[in-house]
C-alpha cells in the first residue's frame, strides 16, 4: 500500500488511510486476529518476543486500535500545548515503542508542519506498515522508523519531545524505570500514556515520580508536581477520548454505537517554564437541574467537589460545556 499524501488534517487522513488497510484481508480474519491479539496484550509480554508477528497481525490490530491511541495522546498532547509557553513546539520528536506511529499523527494534529521524526519499536512488521501509513501525511513523510530494543538498553538521541504510549504495561519493571529514566535523560518534554485502569494509573504515577526526580515539573493533567492526592487502591486518575468506531470495532465488540470512549491515564512533564491548570476536572461532569458537580483536582494538592449553578451567570454555562479533563476555570491563560 502506498498511501496517497493528503492536504487533510491529520485526524482525517490517518482515517483514511486506515480504512484501506484491511483490503484483500475477510473482515472474519482481521477480527480473529485482533480477538487473539487483545489477548495476548492482557497477559505479560516479554521485551523480547513481539506479538506482532507479520503484516496481517499489525495490520489488524492498527485499524482496531491506531485511532483509540490516537486520540488519548492528542487529548494528552493537547493539555500539554495549553500549559507551554503560547511559541513552544516540539522541534523533534522520539516516540519509544511506537509501533505504527500513532503518537507520531497526534503530534503533527496539535503542532503542524514537518520536524525530525523517529519511531523505536522492536516489531519490524509494525515499523514498516508504520512507515507505509505515514506517507499519507506530508509533516511524516521524513520520519525514521528504527528498530530497537524498549528496555534497559534503549538509548535516546537528544529531542524536544519523547512519547511512550500504551509501552509501559508490556515490561518488566525494570525496563520501565529503564525507559522513562532514558525519555527523561533526553528530552525537554516526555509525555506518557497508559490505560485508564488502575494498574495503568499507577504505572504512570511510578514515572511521574521518577520524573519530578529527575528535575521534571508536571505540566499535565496535575496541577501541581507534588504527591497525588488520590489514596491507593482507593481510586485512580483517568480520562476519557471519544473515537469513531469503524466497522471492525463493531465486529469485534459488537453493539451498533458510532462511537466508543478511550479511556486514559496519562502525565506530561517539561523542563521549561509552563503554566499548568488551576484545577483539573477529574470525573465526568454530573449535570443536575440548575447545577453542575464537578470533581476538580487542585494546585493545592487535594481533591474536591465544587457545585456550579445558575446563579454563577457564565461561569455556570462554561461548567454545562465543561468535559472530563479539562482545566478549570475555562480559558486559563498560558
Amino acid at each position: 500500500m502506498n498511501a496517497p499524501i493528503s492536504s487533510a488534517p491529520p485526524a482525517e487522513s490517518l482515517r483514511a488511510a486506515l480504512a484501506g488497510l484491511l483490503g484483500g484481508l475477510p473482515a472474519k480474519q482481521a477480527a480473529q486476529a485482533v480477538e487473539r491479539l487483545i489477548a495476548s496484550y492482557r497477559g505479560t509480554t516479554p521485551t523480547d518476543a513481539p506479538i506482532l508477528r507479520d503484516r496481517a497481525d499489525v495490520a489488524a490490530y492498527a485499524a482496531y486500535r491506531m485511532p483509540a491511541t490516537f486520540e488519548a495522546v492528542r487529548s494528552a498532547l493537547g493539555a500539554l500545548a495549553d500549559a507551554a509557553p503560547a511559541d513552544w513546539a516540539p522541534g523533534s520528536h522520539v516516540d519509544v515503542g511506537g509501533g505504527t506511529g500513532a503518537a507520531t499523527w497526534a503530534v503533527s494534529d496539535v503542532w503542524g508542519g514537518e520536524r525530525p521524526v523517529t519511531v523505536l519499536d522492536w516489531a519490524e512488521p509494525a515499523l514498516a506498515l508504520g512507515r507505509e501509513l505515514a506517507a499519507a501525511n506530508p509533516w511524516l513523510k521524513a520520519a525514521k522508523w528504527q528498530r530497537s530494543r524498549i528496555g534497559a538498553a534503549l538509548s535516546i538521541e537528544s529531542t524536544d519531545l519523547v512519547t511512550v504510549s500504551y509501552v509501559l504495561k508490556e515490561l518488566t519493571e525494570d525496563d520501565r524505570r529503564s525507559v522513562v529514566d532514558a525519555a527523561a535523560e533526553a528530552a525537554q518534554a516526555v509525555v506518557i500514556v497508559e490505560p485508564g485502569t488502575p494498574d495503568g494509573y499507577a504505572r504512570v504515577i511510578e514515572a511521574r515520580d521518577r520524573l519530578i526526580a529527575a528535575g521534571f515539573r508536571i505540566a499535565a493533567p496535575c496541577p501541581h508536581s507534588s504527591a497525588c492526592p488520590i489514596v491507593p487502591g482507593d481510586d485512580w486518575c483517568h480520562f476519557s477520548a471519544r473515537v469513531s468506531r469503524s466497522s471492525l470495532h463493531r465486529q469485534v465488540k459488537g453493539g451498533s454505537l458510532a462511537y466508543e470512549d478511550e479511556k486514559f491515564s496519562y502525565v506530561a512533564a517539561v523542563r521549561f517554564d509552563a503554566d499548568p491548570a488551576d484545577q483539573r476536572v477529574v470525573r465526568k461532569p454530573q449535570i443536575r437541574k440548575g447545577q453542575v458537580l464537578l470533581d476538580l483536582c487542585d494546585a493545592d494538592e487535594t481533591l474536591h467537589r465544587e457545585t456550579v449553578t445558575k446563579r454563577h451567570g457564565p461561569l455556570y454555562r462554561a461548567a454545562r460545556d465543561a468535559e472530563w479533563g479539562d482545566a478549570w476555570p475555562p480559558h486559563q491563560e498560558s
